[in-house]
C-alpha cells in the first residue's frame, strides 16, 4: 500500500526535526512513516539546510541586460584578437620568406650588417 503525505504534513515533520523536538527515528514511529529515507528526503526538499548550498543572486533587468551586453562585447574582442594574431603570423611568415628569397635581413637589429649577396 502506497501512502501519500501532504506538503503541509511533510513540512510539519521537517520543522519538528529541525527544532530538535524529536529524532527522525522517533518521528517515524510517532507518525507511522515506514520508509527509511523518507524524512531525510523531506529534509533535503523542505528543510532549512537545503538553502545553505545554494547561491541566490538578486538582479534587476538592467543588470541582466548589462551582463549580456558585456558578454557580447567580450566575444567581439576575442574575435578581433584572434584575427590580429592570424595577421601577425601571416606577416611574420611573409618576412621570413622575403628574407630567404632576397637574402636580406628585414628584421634588422641596430648595428648589424646586411647578409652577403651570392
Amino acid at each position: 500500500m502506497v501512502v501519500r503525505y501532504s506538503s503541509a504534513f511533510k513540512m510539519q515533520v521537517v520543522k519538528e526535526v529541525e527544532s530538535g523536538k524529536d529524532s527522525i527515528a522517533g518521528l517515524q514511529r510517532k507518525y507511522g512513516i515506514r520508509g527509511d529515507g523518507t524524512i531525510q528526503c523531506w529534509l533535503r526538499k523542505f528543510g532549512k539546510g537545503h538553502t545553505i548550498s545554494k547561491v541566490v543572486r538578486v538582479e534587476h533587468p538592467q543588470e541582466r541586460n548589462r551582463v549580456k551586453q558585456l558578454e557580447a562585447e567580450k566575444r567581439q574582442l576575442e574575435s578581433a584578437l584572434a584575427q590580429t594574431q592570424m595577421k601577425l603570423m601571416a606577416y611574420e611568415k611573409l618576412v621570413e620568406v622575403a628574407e630567404r628569397e632576397y637574402r636580406i635581413d628585414i628584421k634588422k637589429k641596430p648595428g648589424t650588417m646586411p647578409l652577403e649577396n651570392s
